[in-house]
């Protein structure tokens, strides 16, 4: 019995790392007309995460009901990984309903940009009308932000590490002074308590803001990873690309 225990120890320890990953899907969730993530994202998946044997699921708004996530219902039911760009829309009550289950299950997620006001309107918007929805608080109850604004765009944001943030898995092997965020800097101050920052943005003449952090949502804990960083530009920095490989997979539970 011993030699069998060995034999089979042996043999999950020489499993390829990407045969241990084939199970494990990602489901990107995109609906936003300023950043190109439903370019960027795509290839990033691409790039990044099917090579390490991700299965990965792109939803894209319907580009004739920009509030209409044709498959994300299915995707979901599978998925080990949600990721979030959207901006301030209100999918039908059983897509979002479909989202509010996934996260209460425990099931981690990934929240990039505009996923901050995913699905929360303006005070000056008009109400969703049925059987369209809204999660007005998602972003403190989910992310753990309180997204007010964002500051004029111009100059980049200087990234630098939050306090007591540097040992943080979703850190590691990053050049944090090469990183930079060249889209306006977000204002969230201030974070829920639970949160963890761990880069912080600067711009001449304003305070310090977060631009990554970590929450846990609802009873069972989900994992959250967040960034306001995701301009188009900030795909091209190597650093950017890194963080995002480290939250899917700190997120993920790798």
């Amino acid at each position: 019995m011993t030699r069998i225990l060995l034999a089979l120890t042996l043999a999950a320890m020489t499993l390829h790392p990407v045969d241990a990953l084939r199970a494990q899907h990602i489901v990107f969730m995109i609906g936003e007309d300023e950043y190109h993530t439903w370019e960027t994202l795509p290839e990033f998946a691409r790039k990044e995460l099917e090579p390490r044997g991700y299965r990965v699921t792109i939803v894209n708004a319907d580009t004739a009901d920009k509030n209409n996530f044709p498959g994300l219902i299915e995707a979901l039911r599978t998925a080990d990984l949600l990721v979030l760009s959207v901006r301030r829309r209100t999918p039908p009550a059983e897509q979002l309903g479909a989202v509010r289950a996934y996260l209460a299950a425990g099931k981690p997620l990934l929240g990039i940009r505009t996923a901050c006001h995913a699905f929360a309107l303006r005070p000056t918007d008009p109400p969703a009308a049925a059987p369209l929805s809204t999660w007005q608080d998602f972003d403190p109850a989910v992310l753990g932000g309180h997204y007010t604004n964002h500051y004029d765009a111009g100059p980049p944001t200087v990234v630098a590490l939050a306090p007591r943030a540097g040992k943080h898995p979703i850190l590691q092997g990053i050049s944090v002074e090469r990183l930079t965020g060249a889209g306006s800097l977000y204002k969230v101050n201030p974070l829920e308590s639970g949160t963890t920052p761990l880069l912080m943005g600067t711009i001449p003449g304003a305070p310090p803001e977060p631009v990554a952090w970590t929450h846990t949502y609802g009873s069972k804990q989900a994992r959250v990873f967040y960034t306001s960083l995701g301009h188009p530009d900030d795909f091209k920095n190597a650093e950017f690309r890194r963080l995002l490989l480290n939250g899917v997979e700190w997120a993920i539970g790798r």
